[in-house]
This record gives structure tokens, C-alpha cells and sequence, in this order.
């Protein structure tokens, strides 16, 4: 445990960041799922592919994630959804 005061909250503060970015993170996920999940329903999937690629470009302005990491996640998504209305 931190004995000094300005350590003390940069610990609260870094806790507080990481709970944030958990979150964001996970619903990156979530959103990634919805688009598959619709498409491998039979829907077009792209409203749900929108709201995706909006939350990676968020997640990447905010530095939750890098920006090269957000265009491999948001290429591999369109991909695997293009892979699965071809093969519908």
C-alpha cells in the first residue's frame, strides 16, 4: 500500500481507468457478436456492423485501444461477415 499522498491517487485513478477501459472493451466484444449473430440469422447485419465499426473507431479516439489494433479488428469483422453472407 502507497504511503504517499500523490501515489495514493494515481492509484484510484488508475483503478477508475482500468474499470473504464474493461468495459469498453467488453462491449466491443458484445458488438462483434451482435453483427455475426444477425448475419448468421439471415439479416443484413448492417446496422448492427455500423454500430460496431463505431464503437472501435470510439474505443481508438479515446486510446482504449490503438488505432492499428481498431483497422485489424474492423477489417477481420467485415471480413468474417462478408465470409458468412457468401456462404448463405
Amino acid at each position: 500500500m502507497a504511503n504517499i499522498k500523490s501515489q495514493i491517487k494515481r492509484n484510484r485513478q488508475n483503478e477508475e481507468r482500468r474499470q473504464r477501459n474493461k468495459a469498453v472493451r467488453s462491449e466491443l466484444r458484445t458488438r462483434a457478436k451482435n453483427a455475426v449473430a444477425a448475419v448468421e440469422a439471415g439479416e443484413s447485419g448492417e446496422a448492427e456492423l455500423t454500430l460496431a465499426i463505431k464503437r472501435i473507431d470510439k474505443a481508438a479516439t479515446k486510446g482504449v485501444i490503438h488505432k492499428n489494433t481498431a483497422a485489424r479488428k474492423k477489417g477481420r469483422l467485415v471480413k468474417q461477415l462478408a465470409r458468412l453472407k457468401a456462404n448463405a
